[in-house]
């Protein structure tokens, strides 16, 4: 599972690395440290042009609610790293690789309110292609979410009340993770069509086992999806279920570091570089299978469910 992670960067950094085509921030985000569900989040997704049938009949052109806050220079290219990920390489005319803000939560197209989205946040691999609330966006609307890195919990010991210890997750060379996601556009009946915030856009990480070293800590992880791949699964063309769960293969934390940091993270009211700077484990509880609260290899791992410190954020098994 995945109830927070960081996310540093600042946008012209992420239009320039994941190779965006069309800038869709009217107001860019401040780096937050300590991103938690309901917050808004960073996410590249294809974009259709207007007026595309399918996206007119479904969304009633959500788009067009969004025309007055968008800057005028979103056609802006990505620079020397526009190939990025083969942007562009499978799109259809009028297509476009977008940089938006959404908030982490899916909220489905059917839902009465938005309040579901608090328990929406990450969406199983084994089971996304089914689940009422994620199977049509997994079909036409996946995204990517990039993060710095993300946190997870162990409780070291055999003590139910002993204290967790976060650890951060993120690459050893400093690249941002691009977190396989899907997003939807949910109609909110108090704003007229034409008003801004007639389309709520929300989002969710796809998560999967965790193997090697991140499994030691957690049995769950984001998706991350390779470079190479970022044009098939953006590419909103494609709703073969087979070639979609071909892309999302088996995870691999070679490429990661963990490391334990402060407590202060478990409060969503703490922010700022300092959360993700190597800290001291909390002492070992009785049973502890290895010193000062370091996870043993394939430990006893926190099961996937409520998120500590995060109401409402158990697994998705009812949708």
């Amino acid at each position: 599972m995945c109830g927070r992670y960081a996310s540093a960067r600042k946008r012209i950094e992420l239009l320039e690395e994941f190779g965006v085509e069309r800038d869709r921030v009217a107001e860019p985000l401040e780096p937050d440290y300590n991103v938690a569900p309901t917050k808004q989040v960073y996410a590249v997704l294809t974009g259709r042009p207007r007026g595309t049938g399918d996206r007119d009949a479904e969304d009633g052109n959500p788009d067009a609610g969004q025309a007055a806050s968008e800057r005028t220079g979103d056609n802006r290219a990505a620079g020397s790293h526009a190939d990025a990920g083969q942007a562009g390489g499978n799109q259809a005319a009028g297509e476009a690789r977008e940089l938006r803000v959404v908030r982490w939560g899916l909220v489905p197209f059917w839902a009465k309110d938005p309040s579901i989205g608090s328990r929406m946040i990450n969406a199983r691999s084994e089971t996304i292609s089914v689940k009422p609330a994620f199977r049509r966006a997994f079909a036409r609307r996946r995204c990517l979410l990039p993060a710095d890195g993300y946190y997870e919990w162990y409780r070291p010991g055999s003590d139910a009340k002993a204290v967790k210890q976060p650890y951060y997750m993120f690459r050893a060379d400093g690249s941002s993770l691009a977190m396989a996601g899907l997003y939807e556009l949910w109609r909110d009946p108090a704003f007229p069509d034409d008003h801004p915030d007639a389309w709520l856009w929300t989002s969710t990480i796809i998560t999967t086992n965790a193997p090697d070293e991140a499994g030691r800590i957690h049995d769950r992880m984001p998706m991350v999806i390779d470079p190479a791949l970022w044009a098939d699964w953006l590419d909103p063309g494609n709703s073969d279920t087979g070639d979609l769960l071909g892309l999302l293969a088996p995870a691999s934390s070679g490429g990661l570091i963990s490391r334990a940091v402060s407590t202060a993270v478990n409060s969503v009211r703490n922010n700022g570089p300092r959360l993700i700077e190597p800290a001291e484990p909390e002492p070992a509880g009785p049973g502890s299978a290895g010193p000062a609260g370091e996870p043993p290899a394939r430990s006893r791992r926190l099961p996937s469910g409520a998120i500590r410190g995060v109401p409402d954020s158990g697994p998705d098994t009812l949708f």
